[in-house]
């Protein structure tokens, strides 16, 4: 089982990042332009990467000299994935100011992934040069090291960063897999054992260790550290093909059934899945299920050889001799010197009725086979693998001494996934929404926001439907067309961004004339929540609704402000204390009740206004005030009692309340209403 090489996240040094940096000044000459960059930095925090790109290429052409724009879009592109890019705007922020250390650290995280790992060290060197016990800078270098095969210098640099942070576990895992593929197993066991005694938290260290332990062939243990990587992040479906190998060989036969049926059903389109269970299923003779398996393997993967050959065996047993030679013909046609496919054809042959065409493969399956023995340099045989694709292949072979025989056993076995969990493998990376002590990763339905782009068309019936604001869109005050949708299921693309950018400029340059009415605020501050900027947005509705205290809309517009707002100043406050929740609980929950407070306006104007119960069943959902949440959500199925995502956030606040039996009944609603998360739950709790 080989694991992945990548062992960080980039997650955690955004978050690192924005921490250190949010406390630095910001050198901005002009106001709009600190603006900008603020609303930035903050839109970061909210993980909305797209949309921040956006403001810092506003700050950027306002002020092309500046350090901090390029140095935050490099943030932002770098949690895309988008490497290069993260590299580039990192050396444009170091050519405007060499002594920004971070950039040198966030290029050297990108230039890792870029597979540049002597550069990345150099960047690591100029960041130890201002501080020498960065723990970060000295990490990541130890990791590019370990990459470069400079075993003892990565040592040394573990060493350096474990002596100054004798508790950090993610450098024992770290080191613990650079003695593991360096070779000294017994040091990178010590590391991994450390790791574990220091938090059960991490995937890393467990996944290594069944490394080691699978390579012993001490299964029970192996099985144990799977166990945990699983409960640790058990929606990566190639986790339990690795588990389903540790329970075969453990003869835990009915386990790996199990596992790779789970597999399916998260992964429906699992070659290695499907391969498996086929072997399996052909194991206890239940052969056209097995057919039917690897079937859908060549479906996938056209040039999966072990599926034809297998499959050509099954049918040769189902008397199917046609379809059996057809598999057959396929491997000679690739592998000609493979000779046991020869055998295979010739008993098919005979099967047929062919005995001159049978003798004829039989002699020519011997030839091969003698002129190997003679002379093998001269006279090779084909050892056909699996044709899989990029991240799943058979068990490493090369190296080994391979007699004919054993080229029979591996092109019959079980196949393991080798890097399956690669973009799993980083470090730091936390589940969310665990519910009454199980790993399930659950979050509830969103709030409903305002917006000026239409929901998506969904399985779900809810109709979405707003009295007042459908009489408002009726009235056609301006020119585009208000929305109630689930907040977040949509990014702002490239375009629209810049749209809504020029739409708020000309709204605000059109209240700035005089000419503005409360409906150009209102459009306004809609606009401007869209685009993250929830100061700006609360200044506009709060003249909203001084001038209209029945305007039932602007309400559920601000509520919906005022919540982001505060969950932006939570986030900024999360990464400024590295994680601590320093945010005042007073401030934060007096803030809490003017969200609440909007939305039983709203409800006062229209009591039948369920996204109003709704949204403030999140609002208390999200404080663990469980039993207000279970109250609002009743009172929207009151009044809707086809409100799928209702029945849903109910379902969960009832786990959280620890009632399983309603809880059950709430997601199965769900369920049948089209919430589909609701079955995947459902199939884990239970």
């Amino acid at each position: 089982m080989k694991l992945s090489k990548k062992l960080f996240s980039y997650k955690r040094l955004a978050t690192l990042l924005l921490g250190a940096a949010s406390m630095a000044n910001v050198a901005v000459a002009q106001v709009n332009a600190d603006q900008v960059l603020a609303i930035g930095r903050n839109v970061l925090s909210m993980e909305d990467y797209m949309l921040a790109i956006q403001y810092f290429n506003q700050a950027i052409k306002a002020k092309p000299y500046l350090s901090d724009p390029y140095f935050y879009r490099a943030i932002a592109k770098l949690s895309l994935d988008d490497y290069e890019g993260a590299e580039a705007d990192c050396s444009l922020a170091i050519e405007r100011n060499k002594f920004k250390t971070e950039a040198y650290k966030v290029r050297g995280f990108a230039r890792q992934n870029l597979g540049r790992d002597s550069l990345a060290v150099e960047d690591y060197n100029i960041g130890l040069a201002h501080n020498p016990t960065d723990k970060y800078f000295l990490f990541y270098k130890a990791v590019a090291q370990t990459e470069m095969k400079k075993y003892d210098s990565s040592d040394s640099t573990f060493t350096a960063l474990l002596r100054q942070y004798p508790a950090f576990e993610e450098g024992y895992s770290a080191r613990g897999r650079m003695n593991l593929v360096r070779g000294d197993t017994v040091a990178a066991l010590a590391d991994l054992d450390k790791a574990i005694s220091l938090t059960k938290s991490l995937i890393n260290p467990f996944l290594l260790r069944a490394q080691i332990e699978w390579n012993r062939k001490e299964w029970d243990k192996a099985g144990e550290d799977m166990n945990a990587a699983i409960r640790l992040q058990p929606e990566i479906p190639d986790l339990y093909v690795n588990r389903a190998f540790i329970r075969y060989n453990s003869d835990d036969f009915f386990g790996a059934m199990s596992d790779y049926n789970y597999t399916l059903d998260l992964d429906p389109k699992n070659t290695a899945a499907l391969f498996n269970r086929a072997l399996l299923r052909y194991e206890v003779r239940d052969l056209n299920r097995a057919v039917e398996d690897l079937t859908k393997v060549l479906e996938l993967d056209p040039l999966n050889f072990h599926a034809h050959y297998n499959r050509g065996l099954m049918y040769l047993e189902l008397d199917k001799n046609k379809e059996a030679l057809a598999d057959f013909e396929v491997i000679a046609n690739r592998y000609p010197k493979f000779y046991p496919v020869y055998y295979a054809i010739a008993e098919t042959k005979r099967n047929m009725g062919d005995m001159r065409t049978a003798m004829q493969m039989v002699h020519k399956a011997d030839q091969m086979v003698e002129n190997y023995v003679k002379n093998p340099e001269k006279n090779p045989l084909d050892r056909p693998t699996i044709a899989a694709a990029e991240t799943k292949d058979v068990r490493d072979t090369q190296g080994e001494d391979e007699s004919e025989v054993d080229v029979m056993n591996r092109f019959n076995r079980l196949v393991t996934v080798s890097e399956a969990v690669e973009t799993q493998l980083s470090y730091n990376e936390k589940i969310k929404g665990r519910v009454q002590d199980r790993n399930v990763q659950v979050e509830p339905e969103p709030i409903y926001a305002l917006t000026f782009i239409p929901a998506p068309l969904t399985l779900r019936s809810v109709s979405n439907y707003f009295r007042e604001l459908d009489d408002l869109n009726s009235q056609r005050f301006i020119s585009r067309q208000f929305y109630l949708t689930p907040a977040g299921i949509q990014t702002l693309d490239e375009v629209e961004a810049a749209r809504l950018f020029t739409y708020a400029e000309d709204l605000t340059s059109l209240i700035q004339s005089g000419k503005g009415r409360p409906i150009d605020r209102l459009a306004l501050g809609v606009t401007q929540t869209m685009l993250k900027n929830y100061p700006e947005a609360l200044v506009n509705l709060d003249d909203v609704i001084a001038k209209d205290d029945k305007f039932t809309v602007a309400y559920m517009a601000r509520a919906y402000a005022r919540f982001m707002k505060l969950a932006s100043e939570q986030k900024n406050t999360e990464h400024k204390n590295n994680g601590a929740d320093a945010l005042d609980r007073r401030a934060s929950m007096a803030a809490l009740q003017e969200v609440i407070s909007d939305y039983d306006m709203a409800l006062n104007l229209n009591p039948r206004l369920v996204f109003a119960w709704f949204n403030k069943g999140n609002i208390y959902y999200s404080v663990g005030d469980y039993t207000s949440a279970l109250h609002c959500y009743a009172e929207a199925l009151k009044i809707d009692p086809e409100f799928g995502q209702a029945y849903f956030n109910r379902g969960l606040s009832y786990l959280q309340a620890g009632n399983k039996t309603q809880a059950f009944a709430d997601l199965s609603k769900a369920g049948e209403l089209g919430v589909l998360p609701s079955y995947n739950i459902l199939k884990r709790m239970k």
